[in-house]
């Protein structure tokens, strides 16, 4: 490593650090314990898990939690990319150590797709045209909804159409690595071989 790249390293990690030095500042000043916000974001964390624990089919938790686990990933590497990019920020934050929203990247969003999609699998249901309907739900009502009480702000041009593009993505790439997967874990099944998956 180059003494240049080596200083320049050093000033990127000493911003972050005065950046994060700035966050919690600014979480302790307006977005902690003390406001509602807080609380609801707290909530969006905590009831979705709730709700997720009461009715999980508990036959197919695993498929179901792997896809779930997709969604979290994906959105959380989104809503991570836009963020840095300065093009959407949550004035309101539960932690203030993460660029997303804890509740929204790790429990709201990938706890509603997950129950979409064992509603799915369980009636046969076409999981693709309710899952556009769901993206369209989230970006054009509930990020509206929630942006007019200031936990989301979109920002430097970014449109709601923006998100619904992302949480197509999402959707769609969440279904196609678990189907990917299901198929791997039937293959490794049938082949005969002592280490089966089941």
């Amino acid at each position: 490593m180059s003494e240049q790249q080596r200083e320049m390293l050093e000033r990127i990690n000493e911003m972050q650090r005065q950046l994060t030095s700035t966050w919690i500042d600014y979480w302790r000043e307006y977005s902690s314990f003390s406001t509602w916000q807080f609380w609801v974001n707290v909530l969006m964390f905590v009831v979705p898990l709730v709700v997720l624990f009461m009715i999980l089919d508990k036959r197919r938790a695993l498929q179901i939690g792997f896809f779930g686990y997709s969604v979290h990933v994906l959105f959380t590497y989104i809503d991570s990319i836009s963020h840095r990019f300065g093009y959407g920020q949550y004035p309101y934050q539960m932690v203030p150590f993460t660029s997303g929203n804890l509740g929204l990247d790790s429990s709201f969003v990938p706890v509603v797709y997950m129950l979409l999609y064992q509603w799915t699998l369980a009636g046969r249901r076409n999981y693709y045209v309710y899952g556009t309907l769901l993206s369209l739900l989230l970006a054009f009502v509930f990020k509206p909804l929630i942006s007019s009480i200031h936990l989301f702000e979109p920002t430097n041009g970014m449109r709601y159409s923006h998100l619904f593009l992302g949480y197509m993505a999402i959707m769609l790439f969440s279904k196609w690595v678990t189907k990917l997967f299901v198929w791997l874990q039937g293959k490794g099944a049938n082949d005969g071989s002592p280490m089966k998956v089941q």
